[in-house]
């Protein structure tokens, strides 16, 4: 069978599990197969009742003392049970689940598997999933794949048809070519997907992953190449003059700061210069990014040229709009701007094409409906996307061919990338740098604490909402997972809504969720009519809520420290002073370590590189972490010595062969061929 066949040539698989699937972008057989489990986790010995410790992920062989009971705290069932194993006692609840009542019988032995927390003076398992004691053992003996699912969707399903594909899908030959795989002493392709899948152990996985990741960076590299090779302009068809704009800089109210003033002449420079303008703005959170974006613009207006800047969410466009509208107006700038996005009416969509069409509009702001086929620009030379990673390469290039040439590129992000790796893959477009924050930002104080911390940061995040202020909470899972040991979104929002006073509107926000459901409850937090948001990393490309002062982050081990910080820059926006809580539910000494370079800095760049040193190839268990660039396994912190190695043999490749004609890469061009076409269009420049 081919692997790039629909996933509905599998048995057991008919119309309603095709569509399931889609939910998870699995359509393919070789999407199925690159599906690679979130996490492994390794069922370890039951622990004794009396030697049980908050915190703790644990298995208890115990028997329930009694029957279960069923309450109704605030319209929610939980469910509770009192556990025994002989030497001890504890309490087991689970939130939503009355049906155990009649499965689970007193004086029955039973594996119960969840996370210890305090609840007062007390010892909580917590949601625990249940076992026979012969089912326990027999998961003991080899590590258990872990994958993202969705409702409908359980792990044993998509174990079996990953099998099921395995048998049936020609994995043997490989188009790594073997010199490259001996120089790496990587794996061969087959084997890799066996134990990316199916590990024997934790040496087998560490080995089938270094191959996935080699693999994963090298195509995106040779793709990224290719695709700037076919795209690029040699000469520049929008020169601008290059005015420093002093007249609107000294109006501003503020100073820039000296990266800011960098970066502004970079851009001036370039787009006045010979070739296209292609230009990465990284800046750390809170650096000004925007206002540059905004001369930008101001410039091309000014020399008849039409600008859009597209972002990932519609609130986000409503923000940007609303301050350059104001900007414009302080200003008195004869400069008109229209929104666009994927919710406005037929009407005001044809009112905004008219008007872009025509030229009346000078710059465009808006969501993905900016690159809709109907939009059509007199003279478009400035195209800003706003958050890189969020956009696809081909996304931006059909922005690109709407001005008939290849507009201005400008790409901003707040995600800290080490330039040594920026370097690699950003290739040769030209990388600034905003290094420098504001004078009169107020540093956020920051915390690690452990889960016996949570009832102080409910009352901290109590006193900080009825002061008049907001919260974040960030969970790494949407929901409750079979296996995986972490917070997650659903249930926790339930919890918390348990703990915090009744007048607190609890509510929460993740990136399975329809795009107008993210965008009313983003609006309804913007507008403090909800005072805590529970929320995966879809908030890490959020809006700007200067009334949110407390982001607290469950797990916070489970994520990477450049993705912390941006999390962390979600608040501190506004006058008041801002606070970070991150609560650590691992024992690992390291990952207390990890954590504490957040305590110790507010600086993105250095916590990158930071993150960079401590943090190895031999760290692979866990979701991925790094929240930039997104790919499937790879991730460019913890893998920063393979990305290198991926860059090189790229480069060497390009270099001895760029059309990959001689023999040992024929079958790396069809795969690359492949890559270019399903893949790169979900990936970034």
């Amino acid at each position: 069978m081919d692997r790039f066949s629909a996933i509905d040539n599998l048995k057991g698989v008919g119309e309603k599990s095709r569509k399931l699937f889609e939910k998870l972008e699995i359509r393919t057989l070789d999407d199925l197969l690159t599906y690679y489990p979130r996490d492994y986790r390794k069922f370890e010995e039951p622990v004794q009742i009396r030697k049980l410790q908050s915190g703790q992920t644990v298995a208890v062989l115990a028997q329930a003392l009694r029957p279960l009971t069923v309450q109704y705290v605030k319209r929610m069932q939980i469910t509770t049970a009192q556990l025994g194993d002989g030497d001890g006692a504890v309490m087991a609840r689970w939130f939503r689940m009355p049906y155990l009542k009649n499965t689970v019988h007193p004086g029955q032995w039973y594996v119960f598997y969840g996370k210890i927390s305090q609840k007062g003076a007390n010892l909580v398992l917590d949601q625990p999933e249940i076992y026979q004691p012969a089912q326990y053992e027999e998961l003991q003996k080899a590590l258990q794949p872990v994958y993202m699912l969705t409702k409908g969707v359980t792990n044993h399903m998509l174990t079996k048809l990953i099998r099921q594909t395995m048998e049936s899908v020609d994995l043997s030959r490989d188009f790594l070519p073997s010199e490259v795989r001996e120089r790496y002493q990587l794996a061969e392709y087959d084997y890799a997907m066996e134990e990316i899948h199916f590990p024997r152990d934790e040496h087998h996985l560490k080995l089938a992953r270094e191959r996935l990741v080699f693999d994963e960076f090298f195509l995106f590299i040779l793709a990224i190449r290719a695709w700037k090779e076919q795209t690029s302009e040699l000469e520049n068809p929008f020169p601008v003059e290059a005015d420093p704009l002093d007249d609107i800089i000294s109006r501003l109210g503020y100073q820039l700061t000296g990266a800011q003033q960098q970066v502004w002449k970079e851009i001036r420079q370039d787009m006045s210069g010979k070739s296209t303008m292609n230009r990465l703005i990284q800046g750390d959170v809170g650096s000004g990014k925007t206002i540059i974006a905004f001369l930008a613009m101001i410039l091309a207006a000014r020399n008849h040229l039409q600008s859009a800047l597209m972002v990932p969410t519609e609130v986000l466009a409503n923000q940007h709009y609303e301050a350059f509208t104001r900007l414009t107006i302080q200003q008195g700038l004869p400069i008109q701007a229209v929104l666009l996005t994927g919710s406005m009416t037929a009407k005001q969509k044809r009112a905004a094409y008219e008007k872009i069409a025509a030229h009346e509009a000078d710059v465009v702001i808006g969501t993905h409906a900016v690159i809709q086929e109907k939009v059509v620009f007199d003279r478009l030379g400035l195209v800003i996307t706003d958050e890189q990673h969020r956009f696809g390469v081909r996304q931006r290039e059909a922005l690109g061919e709407k001005a008939g040439k290849m507009p201005h590129t400008m790409v901003m992000s707040a995600t800290p990338i080490p330039r040594t790796l920026a370097v690699i893959l950003y290739g040769d477009l030209e990388i600034s740098t905003i290094d420098e924050l504001p004078s009169n930002r107020i540093p956020i104080r920051n915390c690690v604490v452990n889960t016996s911390y949570r009832k102080k940061a409910y009352d901290f995040i109590t006193k900080e909402v009825q002061a008049g202020h907001q919260a974040y909470v960030i969970c790494p899972m949407v929901e409750e997972s079979e296996m995986i040991e972490a917070e997650d979104v659903i249930s926790y929002t339930e919890k918390l809504k348990t703990e915090l006073p009744a007048q607190i509107c609890v509510e929460y926000l993740h990136g399975k969720m329809k795009p107008k459901e993210k965008n009313e409850i983003m609006q309804r937090f913007l507008e403090n009519q909800i005072q805590v948001l529970v929320s995966t990393t879809v908030v890490e490309v959020g809006v700007n809520v200067p009334n949110a002062t407390v982001m607290m982050i469950e797990n916070a081990e489970r994520f990477g420290l450049a993705q912390l910080h941006q999390l962390r820059g979600r608040v501190g926006r506004g006058g008041d002073q801002s606070y970070c809580i991150m609560i650590n539910g691992s024992e690992n000494g390291q990952n207390q370590k990890r954590l504490d370079i957040l305590n110790r800095s507010n600086d993105g760049f250095y916590i990158a590189n930071e993150d960079l040193r401590l943090r190895g190839p031999g760290e692979l268990l866990g979701v991925r972490q790094s929240g930039a660039m997104e790919f499937k396994i790879g991730d460019i912190y913890a893998d920063a010595q393979i990305l290198k190695n991926a860059g090189k043999e790229a480069e060497r490749i390009r270099r001895e062969d760029p059309e990959l004609l001689q023999e040992p890469h024929r079958d790396l061009k069809k795969r690359l061929e492949i890559y270019m076409r399903n893949e790169l269009k979900n990936l970034s420049l």
